[in-house]
């Protein structure tokens, strides 16, 4: 079974991210349906204080999500980070970890 099955059979709960506040940065780790490849999306903290999405190198719609960067990050602005899972788990790839400070 491949690890993208094992992740949407079985999706991770984030306890970490739910009990965070004040974060400044969040990474996560997703794996594709295509052949299991691992990329990251980065939410990070401008000098406003919002939250800016990128992919790492990567065009944030290779994730195929069906929603738009401006609006998950508008969820991350407002520390809603369970909706800001949903959504990214929308596309083509799966969260499995995730790194926030």
């Amino acid at each position: 079974m491949s690890k993208y099955q094992e992740l949407l059979q079985n999706p991770p709960i984030f306890t970490e991210l739910y009990d965070s506040e004040n974060l400044r940065e969040v990474i996560f780790e997703t794996i594709s349906c295509m052949c299991d490849n691992k990329h990251f999306i980065k939410f990070k903290k401008n000098s406003d204080g919002d939250f800016k999405m990128n992919g790492n190198g990567h065009s944030l719609s290779n994730w195929s999500m069906k929603h738009t960067p401006h609006d998950i990050e508008w969820e991350a602005d407002d520390q809603n980070w369970g909706a800001v899972v949903n959504m990214i788990n929308t596309g083509t790839s799966k969260i499995s970890t995730i790194k926030c400070r």
